[in-house]
């Protein structure tokens, strides 16, 4: 009997080989060269604005965004 064939974890959906989602405060994907996390400005870090979940930074407080010179 033989295993099916295995998948490479790029080729998996939700593995390092895909984007990760981006909220609509980032500035960039997370994780890419040159970026960081910062405070999100709409919530200031509490993840909350306008009686409910921040649509920034989605109610995690962060968003991912530019940092140095260029």
């Amino acid at each position: 009997m033989t295993s099916p064939p295995s998948r490479s974890a790029a080729s998996q959906p939700g593995t390092a080989g895909s984007p990760a989602p981006m909220a609509p405060g980032d500035e960039a994907p997370p994780g890419t060269p040159g970026t960081g996390d910062d405070v999100c400005r709409r919530c200031g870090g509490s993840g909350q604005a306008d009686a409910g979940v921040c649509p920034d930074c989605q109610g995690s407080g962060t968003v991912t965004v530019g940092i140095g010179g260029g």
